[in-house]
C-alpha cells in the first residue's frame, strides 16, 4: 500500500496563493478537521498562537481523490526556479487536434492571468503551440497543457 501524501508550498501570502490554486486546479478550500467547526477552533484547541492563524491555508480536491495542498507562510521570498512544478492538463492530451486542445489551454491561461498569474513563455517545439509556462502570483512556475 502506498503512503498518503500531500504537497506543501512555501509562500508569503497563503490565503491569496490558495485562492489562485483553487481556480487553477478546480480545488476548494479544505474543510476543518473532523470534530471542529472551523480552522480557528482547531488552532485554538491545539494552542496555535493567534498571531500565526493566518500563516497557512489548505485546499483539497472536492471529489476527495487527489492530494491536498498546504500553503505555509515563510519569511524568505522565492529565490530560484522550482525543481518540481504542477502541469495542469486542460487541453485533453496531445491526441486531441490542436484546434480543440489549444482553445482549452488558452481559456485557462486567460483565467489564470486575470487571477494574477503571468505567462512566461509559450512552448512551440516545432512551431506549433504545445503548452504555456506560467508563474503564479508569487513566481512559482507551472505549465498549462
Amino acid at each position: 500500500m502506498s503512503e498518503q501524501w500531500s504537497l506543501t508550498v512555501d509562500c508569503a501570502s497563503p490565503r491569496e496563493l490558495a485562492a489562485f490554486w483553487c481556480l487553477a486546479l478546480r480545488y476548494v478550500p479544505a474543510a476543518p478537521p473532523e470534530g471542529f467547526a472551523t480552522w480557528e477552533a482547531w488552532q485554538a484547541h491545539f494552542k496555535v498562537p493567534e498571531d500565526e492563524w493566518d500563516d497557512g491555508a489548505f485546499i483539497e480536491d472536492p471529489d476527495g481523490i487527489r492530494p491536498g495542498i498546504s500553503f505555509l507562510k515563510v519569511p524568505e521570498p522565492k529565490a530560484v526556479k522550482n525543481r518540481m512544478h504542477f502541469d495542469i492538463h486542460v487541453g485533453g492530451g496531445r491526441h486531441e487536434p490542436l484546434k480543440v486542445r489549444w482553445p482549452r489551454v488558452q481559456t485557462m491561461v486567460d483565467k489564470l492571468v486575470a487571477a494574477g498569474g503571468t505567462v512566461l513563455r509559450v512552448d512551440e517545439p516545432d512551431g506549433t503551440p504545445d503548452h504555456v509556462t506560467m508563474a503564479d502570483p508569487e513566481g512559482n512556475e507551472f505549465d498549462v497543457l
